[in-house]
């Protein structure tokens, strides 16, 4: 059987922590061993510990491609979309990749899986036993369907025919969000809250590309991504399937995508700096800020601090931010990358048309940055922290605390991390843009095979 987990999503539900970049699945809150971890390094590990790893890949977007490797490491395979374009275009490009490059066999059973669930590991123990109810059955679909153990309005439910059987349920159809009264009625007829996962053989999803006119090869999809419809897989081909299958699970299972409902499994009241008075009861603060936070007899609350924002809420009010986000469009200030991290510290555009941007960068020991220039904008580092190698213009020269280094319009540079590195970066230029940056190399090892040390 093979695994696909999918990362999208921006988590706005989760701001200010949470951006465009830093999805929810990336947030370090959960506690593990006294160190912090994300939900994708628990999930991940889970996998690990069953021996599941080696079967699974990672659909996501380019935006999230330096953070998966930051977390995971640059070993863990990814299926990277050329744009989003929601579920069911993920799905169908890694059914491609799986078909074309891995060589699955079309009987092959794929199990599809979000990327952050908060469960124990026999629910991925019951994930496998899909295989067996695609392989028993004449289900097109096989979903997993989590017990309700209480009546919820904020998960979609999974509603069974009349004829209930012994090892899996026949679907009858779905219910998106129900009242409280119709959730106690869906509970009585044995519906399964919709956990986001199913499985389907490999044939299935090969042979619905085929009839679509649509390449199934992985490269060739890849190529005419825009053609594929921009829709959800439980619209495109969840719904429209006539038999369906669903296998109930009993055990523990969160969506931790509010704050709300993770604060319930942080293993501390206080991440960062900060002060929470012995009356502010059930309150969290979480801080990444430099600058300390106090809360003072406030109970149920939590008081998020990031570079892009400071977010005060009632935990229960709490699911309500990302309505009040609607509009609300601004550049992430901290992105985590594959050598490291960034935060924005400053960014100003002036009437005559130049941008600065200022922000702090953090280098991690043994990681580089790629050798680029740019078209737009000069640039100038400060060394604040730790000892590396600087690259400009085919020429390297060590670096330490205290240096100021000049990068000129279309100037090439890199640099790499002897220790744990930190610089100030100030960006000036009329476009301080991603598209701005001209990859030349991307290892310290092409680096160093094309340029010579710096002769003082």
């Amino acid at each position: 059987m093979e695994f696909v987990l999918l990362s999208g999503g921006s988590g706005k539900r989760l701001w200010p922590l949470s951006n465009d970049s830093r999805s929810k699945q990336f947030l370090k809150v959960l506690d593990k061993d006294d160190k912090l971890e994300s939900m994708v390094q628990r999930v991940w590990s889970q996998l690990e510990k069953l021996q599941l790893h080696e079967s699974t890949v990672i659909a996501t977007s380019k935006s999230q491609v330096d953070m998966l490797h930051s977390q995971l490491g640059n070993h863990v395979p990814l299926i990277i979309e050329p744009e989003r374009r929601d579920t069911f275009p993920a799905i169908a490009l890694a059914a491609t990749y799986l078909y074309s490059v891995k060589g699955s066999s079309l009987n092959e059973v794929v199990g599809v899986l979000p990327v952050d669930p908060f469960v124990e590991l026999s629910f991925f123990e019951r994930i496998k036993d899909l295989e067996g109810v695609l392989n028993t059955s004449d289900a097109e679909i096989a979903l997993m369907g989590v017990n309700p153990t209480f009546p919820s309005e904020k998960y979609g439910y999974i509603v069974p025919t009349q004829n209930k059987l012994k090892e899996y349920i026949q679907v009858s159809h779905f219910k998106e969000k129900p009242s409280v009264t119709e959730a106690i009625d869906l509970m009585e007829k044995n519906a399964l809250w919709n956990c986001g996962v199913f499985a389907f053989k490999l044939d299935y999803i090969i042979s619905l590309l085929e009839a679509q006119g649509l390449p199934l090869q992985y490269d060739e999809l890849a190529k005419h991504y825009k053609k594929l419809e921009k829709t959800s897989f439980d619209y495109a081909v969840v719904e429209r399937a006539e038999k369906i299958a669903a296998l109930p699970y009993s055990g523990s299972w969160k969506d931790l995508g509010t704050w709300n409902t993770l604060t319930e499994e942080m293993g501390t009241n206080q991440i960062g700096k900060g002060v929470i008075s012995k009356d502010s009861t059930n309150t969290h603060i979480v801080n990444e800020l430099d600058i300390p936070v106090t809360v003072l007899g406030i109970k149920n609350a939590v008081v998020a601090a990031s570079p892009d924002g400071i977010l005060v809420t009632d935990k229960v009010a709490s699911p309500r931010i990302k309505e009040i986000l609607k509009g609300f469009d601004q550049r992430p200030m901290y992105e985590e990358r594959r050598w490291g991290w960034y935060r924005v510290l400053d960014h100003s555009k002036f009437e005559e048309g130049n941008e600065v941007l200022t922000k702090r960068i953090g280098v991690n020991s043994g990681k580089n940055l790629s050798y680029q220039k740019h078209y737009a904008r000069s640039e100038v580092w400060t060394i604040i922290k730790g000892e590396g190698e600087f690259a400009l213009n085919e020429e390297i020269r060590n670096v330490k605390p205290g240096d100021v280094l000049v990068i000129p319009v279309e100037a090439k540079h890199g640099i790499k991390a002897i220790t744990d590195m930190e610089f100030i970066e100030v960006q000036t230029g009329s476009q301080l843009i991603e598209e701005d940056i001209v990859r030349i190399f991307m290892t310290w090892e092409e680096v160093e095979e094309h340029c010579k040390p710096h002769v003082k």
